[in-house]
């Protein structure tokens, strides 16, 4: 980073309604939050935060895409790594075992804070097979780095397949928490507010989605139900296992994803490639 441009970012930043608001939006992650959000958040009128949106912008630390009608904002990590480098670079004339702490700090940024855990919703219509998978993969994928849910338009009065369960417990997951529940539970004031909401079925029942806030980064990662698979015991379990396998492909790629250094569009791309079995195999 150059001396000029490094400059204009610490400019920007040297004012207190745009440290809180860039460190509102770093504690949103690469989710980001509408300008109502942080407005509210922050407790500034409309055309106040629209000035200080708009200096940061000019510095690149946050950026703004658009997702329906609004506007999301998110902070540029890479931007202000960058940044922080920048200070370091002559840390102690070239040894950085002089800067104690200092270095530590701008080399390792995010292992002195807590890494961010982000909310993910499985859906599917029935919430009994493919949604249930994923939602046990990832909770033993993400190792705590995400809090997975799963929820249909149309749940399964009978719950969880017990084929599927069977198939998860071989693998060593932990079936106790799984249940079949309606999408709406998720939609309620009260409920988390989610990250990523993952569709894994065709369709839904023609039924309108719940409205999951203006910050979820939504997929779409069709999969066969192992609820119409026909033949034998044997067979079926082969075809159950086969979708595990493909949701095990994909949320593996998902945990490994450089989250801190992605913008929304940047993600959204991510998520959508890995509904391609061909982007898959090409991995």
């Amino acid at each position: 980073m150059e001396s000029k441009s490094a400059a204009l970012a610490f400019a920007a930043l040297g004012q207190e309604t745009r440290l809180d608001l860039l460190r509102a939006l770093l504690t949103a992650g690469p989710s980001g939050l509408a300008a109502g959000e942080i407005a509210s958040r922050l407790g500034v009128p409309a055309s106040t935060l629209s000035f200080h949106l708009r200096a940061l912008e000019q510095a690149g630390l946050i950026a703004a895409t658009r997702q329906g009608r609004s506007l999301l904002y998110a902070a540029q990590i890479g931007r202000l790594r960058a940044l922080m480098s920048f200070l370091a670079d002559s840390c102690c004339d070239g040894a950085p075992e002089r800067c104690g702490d200092l270095a530590t700090l701008f080399d390792h940024p995010g292992e002195r804070h807590s890494m961010a855990i982000f909310n993910v919703l499985f859906l599917c219509t029935r919430n009994s097979a493919r949604s249930i998978m994923a939602e046990a993969i990832l909770r033993k994928l993400g190792d705590g780095r995400f809090r997975t849910f799963s929820a249909g338009s149309d749940p399964s009065s009978d719950g969880p397949l017990p084929a599927v369960l069977s198939q998860l417990k071989a693998l060593g997951h932990d079936v106790s928490p799984l249940r079949s529940k309606s999408w709406q539970e998720f939609a309620r004031p009260a409920a988390p507010r989610m990250d990523f909401v993952i569709a894994v079925c065709d369709t839904v029942n023609g039924q309108a989605c719940p409205d999951f806030g203006e910050t979820a980064l939504t997929a779409a990662w069709p999969l066969p139900d192992p609820a119409k698979f026909t033949g034998n015991a044997v067979e079926r379990a082969t075809l159950i296992n086969e979708v595990c396998a493909a949701l095990h492909r994909r949320l593996a790629i998902f945990t490994s994803l450089p989250f801190a250094s992605l913008d929304r569009i940047a993600l959204k791309a991510r998520l959508d490639e890995l509904a391609d079995p061909h982007a898959l195999a090409a991995r």
